[in-house]
């Protein structure tokens, strides 16, 4: 795997993240001597015009060159590694076979209210929404941030999976990754996390075996983290729900995992096919 600049991601950080919080958004900003540097290191990068279309074709292009086997070798060498970023290219390859070429079709996404009347109506591609969990995607994207996209994956390992521009984004960084194999230490934490994912009870929420990954050896990580890896396995099926008619909490920040419980353990199928052969 490419070593990343310790320079150029702290200069990245600094522009998001200070202080163990966001930066506010009008407070951001970058001496270009220090974007130039970050850029040159491949941390940060120009915005980025583009359309729907466009996005889609690339993203079926990108795919089409990754191996699953290469996605699933960066997953689990980020456990012991804590290269979140390389967590999330297995999340984003998922979702790129999910697609078909097509181009943008409109559908109301929602309205925004002011005295009860309609101010504003926002639109997503049909064709997107109507993918697996839906992908959110715009007609065009025009000057949109890769540096705040970069950021999150770094940080977390990536938080915008339905985010069209976000799969692309994330598929074209990780193409230019050589991912090595898993340590056996990687392994060992992968197995533990399945064993914790099957000492779950029936009726168990997410957050419970949010919890029960606290205690894995060695897999040093934030509540968030573990978090985005939940997040990660429902988005490939390893964590599947057995019944989408289920009630959840009342505030939660889940997406993939939102209707996993205890009693639904781990994919025996999709565990095998992308880590099968570590696993014997």
């Amino acid at each position: 795997m490419r070593k990343m600049d310790k320079k150029a991601k702290d200069i990245l950080f600094k522009t998001y993240w200070q202080n163990g919080c966001w930066t506010d958004r009008d407070a951001r900003s970058i001496n270009p001597s220090d974007f130039e540097y970050a850029k040159e290191k491949g941390l940060m990068f120009e915005s980025l015009t583009i359309s729907h279309d466009d996005c889609v074709k690339k993203i079926i292009e990108i795919a089409n060159g990754i191996k699953a086997e290469d996605v699933a070798k960066a997953f689990l060498s980020s456990l012991s590694s804590r290269r979140l970023d390389l967590r999330s290219g297995i999340g984003s390859f998922f979702i790129a076979k999910l697609f078909t070429p097509h181009i943008y079709t409109p559908v109301i996404s929602g309205h925004s209210y002011e005295n009860g009347k309609i101010t504003h109506t926002s639109y997503t591609c049909e064709i997107c929404r109507d993918l697996k969990y839906g992908i959110v995607g715009h007609d065009f994207y025009e000057n949109e941030d890769l540096n705040v996209l970069n950021f999150e994956r770094i940080k977390w390992g990536g938080v915008r999976h339905g985010d069209l521009i976000y799969t692309f984004f994330d598929l074209e960084q990780f193409s230019k990754e050589l991912i090595t194999e898993p340590t056996k230490e990687d392994i060992e934490i992968f197995k533990e996390i399945l064993n914790a994912i099957n000492s779950c009870k029936h009726g168990d929420y997410p957050s419970v075996l949010r919890d029960k990954l606290k205690d894995v050896p060695n897999l040093k990580s934030s509540k968030d983290e573990r978090s985005i890896i939940l997040e990660i396995l429902a988005c490939i099926d390893v964590l599947k729900p057995a019944s989408y008619d289920r009630p959840t909490a009342s505030k939660h920040d889940w997406t993939y995992v939102e209707f996993w419980r205890g009693e639904d353990k781990y994919n025996v199928e999709t565990v095998n096919k992308y880590f099968g052969k570590y696993l014997e």
